[in-house]
């Protein structure tokens, strides 16, 4: 009576997993780069259901031999099996600030994406397609929190001017003169980033992603004075929500009526009047 218990309770914390998921995409739907995460639901894995007996051979001396005799199989419930980033192309929007920069995709190798390089504190590099960029006091090219951006060397970029020309390569130009060339990553597989908070990503086991810069297979274009917004279908989410929230009410549901069967069987059978 109670696997049927276990099952929609499952049932329960998978799509409540799956609630938090897609709120923490809706309220991101306005954070300039942010990849929406994106999950399935798996069964686990069916159990084989046996019933082990004995059969006796009426004999002088009886023997008893074992029997194994197959019932069926049975799903013990679901689970959330993955959560990762959506890292298709978000719409640009145009702010008309020198500072805010955004990549535009061209040509990538299947499965791979392209990022802009930020150094974190612990002085590793980390990847963000946040491209709502600031000016240190320094004259350093920084994110909003303070992380500075990296060139193709890994080097910070120190610009030391109030305005600059960005050419689509990702040159930066004060006067007409190259100053540094902003550190554009590639990620063969983009599934295999890890997120690291505030829009950040980096690589698993430490390592470090490849320049795009002069890659045959990859082209793009960094744009000036637009964001990247991020690619949260703010329709598509609410109604992922609503199914998920009525998949949850009738788990919910399922739990109450083996309660009230339980109760029923605890409180009155066997009741002597």
């Amino acid at each position: 009576m109670l696997r049927g218990l276990y099952t929609a309770t499952a049932g329960m914390l998978s799509q409540q997993r799956r609630m938090e998921m897609l709120s923490n995409n809706l309220a991101n739907a306005n954070t300039p780069g942010f990849k929406a995460d994106q999950s399935s639901l798996r069964a686990f894995p069916e159990l084989l259901l046996s019933r082990m007996d004995q059969t006796s051979v009426p004999t002088k001396q009886p023997l008893k031999f074992a029997q194994n005799q197959q019932i069926g199989t049975l799903n013990t419930g679901v689970y959330l099996q993955d959560v990762a980033p959506k890292f298709t192309q978000g719409d640009m929007r145009p702010t008309g600030n020198d500072t805010d920069l955004a990549i535009l995709n061209q040509n990538l190798p299947e499965g791979s994406s392209i990022f802009f390089t930020v150094q974190h504190p612990d002085g590793t590099p980390r990847y963000t397609r946040n491209g709502n960029f600031t000016m240190d006091p320094e004259g350093y090219l920084t994110t909003n929190n303070g992380l500075y951006i990296l060139d193709e060397t890994n080097n910070r970029i120190q610009i030391n001017s109030n305005s600059f020309n960005l050419q689509p390569d990702g040159t930066i130009l004060v006067n007409e003169v190259p100053q540094a060339r902003l550190g554009i990553t590639l990620a063969n597989n983009a599934n295999d980033l890890i997120r690291d908070g505030n829009g950040l990503f980096r690589a698993s086991e430490g390592q470090q992603l490849q320049n795009a810069n002069g890659n045959p297979n990859v082209s793009f274009q960094v744009m000036q004075g637009h964001i990247e917004r991020s690619n949260v279908d703010t329709a598509q989410t609410m109604s992922e929500m609503t199914s998920a929230f009525r998949a949850f009410e009738a788990n919910q549901k399922i739990i109450q009526a083996y309660d009230m069967s339980m109760q029923k069987a605890a409180n009155e059978i066997g009741r002597i009047n």
